[in-house]
């Protein structure tokens, strides 16, 4: 049974890092191995609190998907929302075919191969600025589909833990052309169907929806505690990307991380 300390802080840290490009899924199983190590109640926890971060998305950019349905339906101009489609096929052909290793405890628990993911991301996002880049792009609006194949490419490298959905994203946003924030409200937008996706997987099996009734007290608060941190950090990330067009500062923070991750299980 998860007690209340541990869902919120697994909601404080779902909202936190999902938004900020610094990996949800390897943060989460730091807060695990702090609250007491990994168990079949965390793994099935952490599955249903990425509502809350969901309805965040939502909330943040219901202007901006409700112009997407008016571009489709009333303005017949699909450019958008087909680019969100084309990025979000591979990850979810790869999720299918690779479910069985992701969801192993060796390959989404192992610290060395969440720091080393952390790491090279990381490292890519300090190195950003120097790597050589296709043509400018003016915003998400004007990305050409092979462009947007390429970030749903890199997608798929988010299914390693530690690697980071909007990290690995963004990046890939960046070598197509954008600058930092539409690279991030691209990325934003593309991981919608895919948090839509995850939810839905979840609550297929009776025996997840007994977990959720079972567990509906400490849910409800991690998803609220997710909510309300996930809102708070897409505007920090946001306002801090139209101000600056720089990832270096969470590189720089997740080589630090990484490294003391590996320190760690190198002593223990």
């Amino acid at each position: 049974m998860i007690e209340w300390y541990q869902s919120v802080t697994l909601g404080l840290t779902q909202g936190i890092t999902e938004f900020i490009p610094v990996s949800s899924s390897g943060h989460l199983e730091v807060a695990q191995q702090v609250l007491g190590g990994r168990t079949p109640d965390f793994h099935l926890f952490l599955e249903f609190i990425n509502l809350g971060t969901l309805l965040a998305l939502l909330i943040f950019y219901r202007k901006r998907i409700w112009q997407i349905l008016v571009d489709i339906f009333k303005n017949h101009n699909i450019k958008l929302a087909l680019n969100v489609i084309i990025t979000t096929i591979p990850a979810v052909i790869a999720g299918l075919l690779l479910s069985d290793l992701i969801e192993s405890n060796w390959f989404f628990s192992n610290m060395v191969v969440i720091a080393c993911a952390m790491m090279l991301i990381g490292i890519a996002m300090v190195a950003i600025d120097r790597l050589p880049k296709m043509s400018k792009v003016k915003d998400e609006n004007h990305l050409s589909k092979p462009r947007a194949l390429i970030i749903g490419l890199a997608q798929c490298v988010a299914l390693i833990p530690g690697t980071s959905r909007s990290g690995s994203t963004i990046v890939a946003g960046r070598l197509t052309g954008l600058d930092s924030k539409s690279a991030a409200d691209y990325s934003f937008l593309c991981s919608i169907p895919i948090m839509f996706g995850v939810m839905a997987k979840s609550l297929i099996s009776s025996s997840s929806r007994a977990y959720i009734a079972a567990n509906l007290p400490m849910l409800a608060l991690s998803n609220l505690v997710a909510f309300i941190s996930g809102l708070i950090a897409i505007h920090f990330v946001m306002k801090y990307l139209r101000k600056k067009n720089s990832l270096r500062p969470f590189g720089i923070y997740r080589i630090v991380l990484a490294l003391i991750i590996i320190v760690f299980e190198l002593i223990k």
